[in-house]
């Protein structure tokens, strides 16, 4: 009886003060599928100018005379520090003043930087240009997450996420599919050159259509100063665990997606294209489905009052933590493919929760932030560190003659997925406790 009452409360109280954390800007009727959309192009375009480069990596090479750490300079970590750490401040400006401004000016900006690399002609141009794009691309989802705060109803806002976030699986595979394509045919040049041109038309589109948002009504929380603003959201133990979530998440998916081809061509003598279509279809699929379910499922938890919003992804990330160890030690290559599906899933799914809570964490005017403490935590040491880590225990492995070392570098995976999952069911907790204290 006292559950059911403390629930029934919970309803009463919690959606109103939800509600709230949420700007009073909302687009309704057929304005809201119009705005999804184009932020959805957003999402899509900014992954397909990041992903280009990998595709076209080897007749760069060949035209501007490039060795291998030139190239992995220009799309490894170099890209992903300067990525992770300019979301902050762009963040700050989209909280700040208008998000539409600064996504606009993102946009242009990354375009323009992914046209130009289509005519540069030696490595620092090339290099000069593609700092360009992190620069733009940077501040993309905090702005877009931003506007979607602004505009977006609450009970649509777990869809919304979902939906934008549906623009990094298929904006990956149509980079690699058309982008591939046409740096075979007409060349890498044109590939850079007509992404950067779509981009343009992109954010001119997404400017018209998201409409004005002029900057929120100056208040003690948000006028805070930039470092001290997010040192409070830190010091929440809600968000504290989210972030070790996030950081703990870029342990098992960078690894994982860098690593899980190779694997299965060395250890299951897949080939390259067969390892390829498997996985990018899987990537696809799963990457759609996890993004739009996870998103309506927030919703739902949302609506339940409870405050328990993070549970779902949790769980799911305890089974992907067993089906991706069964993986790396199935005998046959099709069990260890379907064994890695619910991992791929556990990434895709998790997307609208997490960005979901830490915006309802830190509250109106602060969800660009939330949004880029949330890219650090995932993009900054996972990608950086992961790989590396799988590749010196494979390395090991192999140098001391034993079977599976890929795999066995590989457990990092399942090990980082319990983590997150942990973090996630602590978030979640603390959340829901925090929620009732409003």
């Amino acid at each position: 009886m006292a559950e059911t009452a403390a629930s029934s409360i919970d309803q009463q109280t919690l959606l109103p003060i939800i509600s709230k954390t949420i700007g009073d800007e909302h687009v309704h009727g057929w304005r809201v599928p119009l705005l999804l959309i184009a932020l959805f192009l957003v999402s899509a375009t900014s992954q397909i100018d990041r992903m280009l480069p990998f595709v076209l990596t080897e007749t760069i090479k060949d035209d501007l005379d490039l060795s291998d750490t030139e190239m992995g300079l220009l799309t490894g970590i170099a890209f992903a520090v300067c990525y992770t750490l300019l979301s902050m401040p762009l963040a700050r400006a989209a909280d700040r003043t208008s998000p539409r401004f600064v996504l606009g000016l993102c946009i242009l900006l990354w375009s323009a930087m992914t046209l130009l690399g289509g005519m540069a002609m030696s490595f620092l141009f090339l290099a000069f240009t593609r700092f360009g794009v992190a620069f733009g691309e940077a501040g993309a989802t905090p702005a877009s997450h931003a506007i979607i705060a602004r505009k977006i109803p609450p009970e649509r806002r777990g869809l919304a996420l979902g939906i934008f976030s549906m623009g990094i699986p298929l904006g990956t595979m149509v980079g690699f599919a058309v982008g591939g394509a046409i740096g075979d045919t007409l060349g890498w040049r044109t590939a850079l050159v007509g992404a950067g041109a779509m981009g343009v038309l992109v954010g001119l589109l997404a400017v018209a259509v998201i409409g004005p948002t002029p900057p929120l009504k100056r208040t003690l929380a948000n006028s805070e100063p930039f470092l001290a603003a997010s040192l409070r959201l830190l010091s929440s133990p809600a968000f504290r665990w989210l972030f070790i979530g996030s950081v703990a998440l870029g342990f098992a998916a960078a690894p994982f997606y860098a690593f899980a081809v190779p694997f299965l061509i060395r250890t299951h003598a897949l080939s390259a294209s067969e390892a390829g279509l498997a996985f990018g279809l899987l990537q696809g699929a799963t990457g759609i489905c996890g993004t739009l379910i996870g998103g309506r499922l927030f919703d739902r938890a949302m609506r339940s009052g409870t405050g328990r919003v993070l549970g779902p992804p949790a769980i799911l990330f305890m089974i992907a933590s067993l089906t991706t160890s069964a993986a790396l030690f199935a005998p046959v290559p099709w069990l260890s493919i379907v064994l890695f599906v619910p991992g791929m899933l556990s990434f895709a799914f998790l997307l609208p929760w997490c960005f979901g809570a830490a915006h309802l964490v830190a509250g109106k005017g602060k969800e660009a932030m939330a949004t880029s403490l949330a890219m650090i935590g995932s993009g900054l040491l996972g990608p950086a560190l992961g790989p590396l880590i799988v590749g010196m225990i494979s390395d090991a492995a192999t140098a001391a003659q034993v079977s599976n070392g890929l795999g066995l570098g590989l457990l990092i995976v399942p090990a980082a997925s319990v983590l997150t999952g942990v973090a996630m069911l602590i978030a979640n907790q603390h959340i829901a406790a925090s929620l009732r204290q409003r």
